[in-house]
């Protein structure tokens, strides 16, 4: 297609990578991000090989990786603590890392320093609430009360996406599982050059994000899917992990910061039907949110982010592009969620438990295809 003037809406991690990715291809882009102080909670994020590719595909690689910590492994315990395998990852992309540990805020402003330096324009303190499709163009109505009209617009703005309310009213909702992630940094030990998973009821990983720092994540069951107070959030994580290896009793004792603690219930989408309407087309969490249990969550919305531009590039028609995109991403993006979802469901005893060891490898080999 000739070149387009493209509004991506959301300026998180597949907003940005949509944004960078369509400005490689030469389209005219406008990013529109609703929190107008544009921030991202402080703790890390695993990114793995799939992940390094897709950033040297996007021109981003080395100042991606100045921000992060590589390693090639994930050793995996049993809930007491024993080391029960360790599971080598693919290298990708030659001479570099096969995952990453990254701090959001790091990434944040790697993607966001780029989308700007690509010439993209970003706008924040703003959402989109009226687009008006008329098949030859997108009208949109901002909330600040002005008007533009695009060629096509892009929904990348997350699990309960307004996007896909506008486009898409009849589309399955977000579900939640019954369980919560809490996350919390902590001094990195200098020996700490992998991801090390714990296994069981609660499950546990503790990853490095910089030479200085590491981030614990926490899985546990939360029935009834509370809200719990910002105050005590702490001593709630530490409760949580009474129980978990001596080890990581240990680590506990640091999580004395309320406001260090990140919470969140997990849900979970999968958007079996279309993933666009018309010149409206949709990306990562909005049409396929996953659990973190095998850390692919951003990965798959960077790569949805790449291949979208590439077949809007090549496409004959906004129809024909985006069917092939969802075609090439389907099944791959079905898997994560499905696979996640079956260790989530294995740690609540809603199914059988799932051998973390085997799932891992078995995902980075479903990663190392092409995308």
């Amino acid at each position: 297609m000739r070149e387009l003037h493209i509004l991506v809406v959301g300026g998180g991690i597949g907003g940005l990578t949509a944004a960078i990715a369509l400005r490689r291809h030469g389209h005219r882009v406008i990013v529109i991000e609703k929190d107008p102080d544009w921030s991202v909670y402080g703790v890390g994020i695993i990114q793995q090989a799939n992940v390094i590719r897709a950033m040297k595909q996007l021109g981003l690689l080395d100042e991606y990786l100045a921000a992060a910590v590589g390693f090639d492994k994930v050793a995996v315990h049993a809930p007491d603590g024993t080391q029960v395998a360790l599971v080598p990852s693919p290298r990708l992309t030659e001479g570099y890392p096969a995952n990453v540990g990254i701090a959001r805020p790091a990434l944040h402003k790697v993607l966001g320093d780029r989308t700007r330096a690509s010439g993209a324009e970003v706008r924040l303190g703003i959402t989109a609430v009226e687009i008006a499709d008329d098949g030859e163009g997108v009208g949109v109505t901002f909330s600040d009360g002005s008007q533009e009209r695009f060629d096509l617009v892009v929904g990348a703005d997350g699990v309960y996406s307004q996007t896909r309310a506008l486009i898409l009213p009849d589309a399955p909702q977000p579900e939640y599982t019954g369980q919560a992630v809490w996350r919390y940094n902590l001094p990195r030990p200098a020996d700490l050059d992998a991801l090390h998973v714990y296994n069981g009821p609660t499950g546990i990983g503790l990853v490095p994000m910089s030479r200085e720092l590491m981030y614990m994540y926490v899985t546990t069951p939360e029935p009834g899917n509370p809200r719990h107070p910002r105050e005590g959030l702490a001593a709630r994580m530490r409760a949580r992990l009474a129980a978990a290896a001596p080890a990581i009793r240990e680590l506990a004792q640091s999580i004395t910061d309320d406001e260090g603690v990140v919470y969140r219930p997990l849900e979970t989408l999968m958007l079996d039907g279309p993933w666009h309407s018309g010149r409206i087309v949709l990306l990562g969490d909005a049409v396929h949110a996953t659990t973190p249990h095998l850390g692919q969550g951003a990965g798959m919305a960077i790569e949805d982010s790449i291949v979208l531009a590439e077949e809007i590039s090549t496409g004959e028609t906004p129809a024909q592009a985006f069917a092939a995109y969802r075609g090439r991403r389907f099944e791959r993006c079905r898997y994560i969620v499905e696979n996640s979802l079956a260790i989530c469901r294995g740690q609540l005893g809603q199914g059988p438990p799932v051998d973390n060891a085997r799932a891992t490898a078995e995902m980075f080999q479903v990663t190392a295809q092409p995308i």
